[in-house]
């Protein structure tokens, strides 16, 4: 494919970041494939360590779309001017069919084999929130850098986790500013500590002085009461424990006077069965003596 020709159109060709202090922005780019290849496409930016891409690399299949996501950390203050010298570029170029996202190398977008790599430069701009009264661009008209001002040394990929090693220049102003500021917050603290802790102590000593004050005229009555309490207590407890041996005592004398009874139930069981034992009934005496009879009679006669 030769120079000059277009492999993937970009829309929008600007990032709008919605700026808020101390909130993060999003913005998503498409990408759009024109041509019957698979094109691999890779995402740079001048400030890495303000942005996070995602996916910072990709493949394109042919003639279809592909979206990636620019999140700008939270800003701790407001830029210079309201203005970000912040850019990004895009870079495009067709790779083999079936090349999948894990085959991706650096040589892709290398120039010196001659291969054609497609550029292009997005800017930044700021735009008011939704509830601003106003939705133009913050930046207003930036003039269009050129391009020797953004060398491909200068650019680095941003990677996965949105962190990189280099930092750019125009942010050490601002990192100087923090550490200044933080520093003269940490020097006024201790000094108001010192105020809040004369404070307590001058009314931790109007608190006992008052407590000193009141416990001679109310810890006797309290003291007087507990004791009467105590020994309410104790009465209870000795009468609770008169009334349980009493009747442990009347138990034990209604169980030995059960054993008693169960006795003497059983000694007349042996007597009454002794005495059936050892002669004839009455009846059966009776009734031998009229048999005898009615013979004698019959024998006679």
């Amino acid at each position: 494919m030769g120079a000059g020709q277009v492999v993937v159109e970009i829309q929008p060709q600007e990032l709008k970041f919605t700026f808020e202090l101390k909130k993060q922005s999003s913005c998503s780019i498409q990408l759009e494939n024109k041509s019957k290849d698979y094109v691999a496409f890779k995402v740079k930016t001048t400030s890495p360590k303000r942005y996070c891409v995602r996916p910072n690399t990709g493949i394109i299949l042919p003639r279809s779309t592909c979206d990636f996501t620019v999140t700008m950390q939270a800003p701790k203050e407001a830029p210079p001017d309201m203005q970000l010298k912040d850019k990004f570029l895009v870079q495009s170029t067709v790779v083999p069919y079936g090349t999948t996202d894990e085959d991706i190398v650096p040589s892709f977008f290398s120039k010196e084999n001659g291969r054609y790599i497609q550029e292009n430069k997005l800017r930044v701009v700021l735009v008011n929130p939704p509830h601003s009264s106003a939705l133009e661009p913050i930046n207003g008209d930036l003039r269009q850098e050129p391009a020797h001002e953004i060398p491909d040394s200068a650019v680095t990929c941003i990677p996965n986790d949105g962190v990189s090693q280099q930092e750019p220049a125009n942010e050490v102003p601002i990192l100087r500013n923090i550490s200044i500021s933080d520093n003269v917050s940490v020097k006024q603290e201790p000094v108001q500590e010192i105020t809040m802790s004369k404070d307590s102590s001058i009314s931790n000593e109007q608190a006992l002085s008052g407590v000193a004050e009141i416990t001679p005229s109310h810890v006797g009555k309290d003291i007087d009461d507990l004791l009467l309490k105590l020994n309410n207590i104790e009465v209870k407890l000795n009468e609770a424990e008169k009334t349980i041996v009493s009747l442990r005592k009347e138990n034990s004398a209604a169980v030995q006077e059960s054993n008693k009874l169960q006795q003497e139930i059983a000694l007349l069981r042996k007597k009454s069965a002794t005495r059936i034992q050892a002669g004839f009934p009455f009846l059966f005496v009776v009734f031998l003596a009229l048999v005898g009879m009615a013979l004698g009679y019959l024998l006679h006669s």
